[in-house]
């Protein structure tokens, strides 16, 4: 009996997932991405945002279902849309990221996406994929459980979707391009305030009462989905009087794991079940803060806290302001947010089974150091090298754009001068990598668009390593496009593969597309290149992305129709595009 029943439990899983296939449905919609005018810290300005709304329209489907999505680019300059967290099985062309797998939709065109959703479930998203575009344009997509199955926990009552993002001052677009300009070497801008749900909260300039409210009835379980769509902040997240209990991230399931906050990177999606069951009636304070992992004495007051407010149905008394969070970490305060994300474990059930491969199936290991540089040019570094003083890199290599996409030319089987397939496996120098180095020879990097090849369906291990170059080091939340990872394990100082791997979890480790690489510390993780195609690979901080802390794998077609890449659509935009703010143009143009 104890033989047959595993038998028969795959053949009921089998069933409902040919079931639930059988009833895949298509659904449509619509972006209509132009400037939009926003009132907030005392400014109004123009914004680009997708459907006039900030953050954008959420997408919702069902696991197995396909989505397509007419992008309509109304601006001023191109731009690429990402679904963030979504494989994209054998169909790269439509992931996103400009001049990887396409070139930006120039204005006044459109481009229609295909989002296919295989294995994710929960809460994914999607944002654009163009310098910093992403900081208005951005939204979630909830993926609910295949037609025929549920969730692997009681339904909830009711669900909420909560974003974090951030505001700048000004026209952001024109700021990052003024900062780009060679001559310039000008830091990129930090947000002003942080919001939840495009506000700010009540206590930033110019925004009492302006509170995002979310009512609640008394005595019900709700889902709530989070999205950190920050550009670099990393943010603690607590709900004032209530434990939060997380049971998925990145699209997959956890186990359940309480806690009165959460730690959520750039990048990061987590669904939460919170529970009002409050013994008084009122209001409370939702809020997110900066969680700072930079060296630095102090930061900004609570009054940077960007706030909601969750509000209980009923009568009483609502003169009372909102109870604001007593548990919530300080920005500076690191073991909370390393204690917090060493307790996520996966789902790992049989019907939510985990495949971590083991030791003997790695044939491809990668010890990648992250970097914070410098840059300078000199005649040696080639025509390609951009005068900034600001840099950062991956193995010593600051990737550039090419002014093609990698895919396109991939798939016609031109790769120089697009791309090289030579990314290094291993740091070109071996160093106390965590000690605080200023020397001019360890931080000085070099540009490249370099690339590594795997074989289809090769087994991957990667360690990424922080750095104290330039003294620069922060926690770095590392995304894979195209490709969930197994989060082995994370830990502090240099990297020692015969004593860090004893500690590394093999049982139920998380199973993400984005996850932090600590401050001076290391991050291990390992998946099967089983998706062929073009997938980028980056540190979610934007200023990090900007100065070049990337890379790509392409993996290889197998050696069957199925596992071998798609053609690409006939309506891929073209690579002749305004890609600058309509201010540096002008400036451009007045010089000519």
């Amino acid at each position: 009996m104890s033989t047959q029943f595993p038998a028969f439990a795959v053949l009921i899983i089998f069933l409902q997932l040919f079931i639930s296939l059988a009833r895949a449905e298509v659904h449509y919609y619509d972006f209509i991405v132009k400037e939009v005018n926003f009132t907030r810290l005392c400014e109004s300005k123009l914004m680009l945002v997708v459907n006039e709304s900030f953050p954008g329209p959420e997408l919702r489907a069902r696991k197995g279902d396909t989505i397509y999505v007419n992008v309509y680019n109304q601006g001023f300059y191109g731009f690429t849309i990402h679904w963030h967290g979504v494989k994209q099985p054998r169909n790269p062309w439509f992931d996103g990221p400009e001049f990887v797998t396409q070139c930006p939709i120039s204005p006044g065109t459109n481009f229609t996406y295909q989002i296919n959703l295989t294995t994710e479930e929960g809460t994914v998203w999607w944002h654009a994929h163009s310098d910093w575009t992403r900081a208005s344009v951005h939204g979630t997509i909830v993926v609910l459980p295949a037609v025929g199955t549920t969730y692997p926990f009681p339904a909830p009552d009711e669900e909420e979707s909560i974003v974090f993002g951030s505001w700048y001052m000004g026209n952001l677009k024109e700021t990052i391009d003024e900062c780009m300009v060679p001559e310039n070497a000008t830091n990129l801008p930090e947000a002003a305030a942080y919001t939840i749900n495009g506000q700010p909260g009540d206590f930033a300039l110019c925004s009492a009462n302006s509170s995002y409210r979310f009512k609640v009835d008394y005595g019900k379980t709700y889902l709530l989905r989070i999205l950190n769509a920050n550009i670099d902040a990393e943010m603690y997240f607590a709900i004032a009087e209530h434990n939060l209990t997380l049971v998925g991230m990145d699209g997959a399931y956890t186990k359940p794991l309480e806690s009165s906050y959460i730690m959520i990177s750039p990048g990061q999606t987590m669904d939460l079940f919170l529970n009002t069951n409050v013994s008084t009636l009122g209001s409370y304070y939702m809020v997110a803060r900066e969680y700072v992992s930079a060296t630095i004495d102090t930061v900004s007051s609570y009054l940077d806290d960007a706030v909601a407010i969750l509000e209980y149905n009923g009568n009483y008394s609502s003169l009372d302001a909102p109870v604001y969070p007593e548990l919530l970490p300080m920005s500076l305060s690191q073991e909370p947010a390393y204690s917090f994300l060493k307790q996520i474990r996966s789902l790992a059930t049989p019907e939510y089974p985990i495949n971590v491969p083991p030791e003997s199936d790695v044939t491809k290991r990668m010890y990648i150091t992250a970097s914070s540089n410098a840059l300078y040019c000199t005649p040696d570094l080639g025509p390609s090298c951009v005068n900034i003083s600001w840099a950062a890199s991956v193995n010593n290599i600051s990737w550039v754009n090419p002014s093609e996409s990698i895919l396109q030319a991939y798939y016609n089987n031109i790769s120089e001068p697009i791309y090289e397939s030579d990314f290094p496996d291993e740091p070109p120098v071996y160093f106390n990598f965590t000690d605080k180095s200023t020397a001019i020879d360890l931080g000085l990097t070099v540009q490249g668009t370099k690339v590594t090849m795997l074989e289809y369906n090769e087994t991957v291990e990667m360690v990424f390593q922080g750095t104290d170059v330039e003294g620069a080091s922060v926690n770095h939340p590392m995304h894979i496009h195209g490709l969930s990872f197994y989060v082995l394990g994370f830990g502090f100082g240099n990297y020692f593969a015969e004593r860090d791997s004893k500690t590394f979890n093999l049982i139920d480790p998380p199973f993400v597309a984005t996850f932090i690489t600590p401050k001076n510390g290391w991050l291990a993780i390992r998946f099967v290149a089983d998706n062929p195609g073009v997938w980028f690979w980056h540190c979610h901080m934007e200023r990090h992305l900007t100065w070049g802390m990337e890379s790509a794998f392409i993996v290889k077609n197998g050696g069957t129709p199925e596992t071998t890449m798609l053609p690409p659509p006939a309506t891929m935009p073209s690579c002749d595009v305004p890609l600058e703010s309509s201010a540096i143009r002008d400036k451009l143009e007045q010089t000519d």
